[in-house]
């Protein structure tokens, strides 16, 4: 089997410019649409890029594969790891989707999400944050405007809530401050970063309580208090996050019910404040 120190992508890039015209014009294709080589065999590939199966041949052993099962195991893999180019298909260009093929889907993936996350859970998130220490909020890539969004909305019933790492800064300097009376939340979505593992590996050794909030195609992780899936399905090419924002958005409502007396008094000083300042 061929290493995979390289992804398959760049395979083709780093070739494209010396090939000739025909396997030029499958290696064009195949960066288009990578996860058609995953989902079809050599003759299909041919067809869908209009070249023959010679081409195909030619072109994946210039790319290092010993032979088109070997490329296409590799492409499969990459696929799993969420890549949205490995999602589109050829079929699909200048279509555009119905509103609602988009709709459909969003409510479709608001029912699945909630079929596994209960009143119950949230509770004993929401109960957690407001006893915890301290909670430390991690979002990577497309995670971080979440991350940055939970914590800016839970800062108002709860002061001891941070976004984590700040600019030009690193974890290891939080890590180390981390123990069994604080939270921490990790949103983990669809691309996720190489050393996530072991991320939340030192998270849960620290013995703070992890709640990891994903996509469906996320591995459960058994080490974590709470592992909430959001499903992302969409018509289109790119994720559809409104599970994730509705997940933060009662998470926090319910925040803000069980804070009680106290954290109306600290919605009130926050507007007191406001005004005070003119900031609004």
């Amino acid at each position: 089997m061929v290493t995979t120190d390289l992804s398959f992508l760049t395979r083709v890039r780093n070739t494209i410019q010396d090939l000739p015209p025909a396997e030029r014009r499958l290696a064009d294709f195949v960066c288009d649409f990578p996860g058609e080589l995953a989902s079809y065999s050599a003759s299909e590939l041919a067809a869908l890029a209009h070249v023959s199966n010679a081409t195909v041949t030619r072109l994946i052993q210039r790319l290092g594969y010993e032979n088109y099962e070997d490329a296409r195991r590799h492409a499969r893999n990459e696929k799993q790891t969420g890549s949205r180019f490995f999602i589109s298909d050829h079929s699909s260009i200048g279509k555009n989707q119905p509103l609602a093929a988009h709709i459909g889907q969003t409510i479709t993936n608001l029912e699945n999400t909630f079929l596994s996350i209960h009143d119950g859970h949230i509770d004993a998130v929401v109960q957690a944050i407001l006893s915890a220490r301290k909670t430390w909020v991690i979002g990577f890539r497309s995670s971080h405007p979440f991350a940055a969004y939970f914590q800016w909305q839970m800062t108002q019933v709860t002061e001891n809530i941070f976004s984590i790492p700040g600019a030009g800064q690193t974890l290891g300097e939080y890590i180390a401050s981390f123990n069994s009376a604080d939270v921490v939340v990790v949103f983990a979505l669809r691309r996720r970063i190489a050393k996530m593992d072991a991320l939340l590996s030192a998270i849960e050794k620290s013995g703070a309580k992890l709640l990891y909030i994903t996509d469906e195609g996320a591995p459960f992780r058994s080490g974590a208090h709470w592992h909430f899936m959001c499903q992302t399905l969409a018509p289109g090419p790119l994720f559809n996050h409104v599970s994730v924002m509705a997940l933060c958005h009662l998470m926090i409502t319910r925040a803000i019910e069980h804070a009680g007396a106290p954290g109306r008094k600290r919605l009130r000083d926050i507007e007191t404040a406001g005004d005070f300042l003119q900031e609004l």
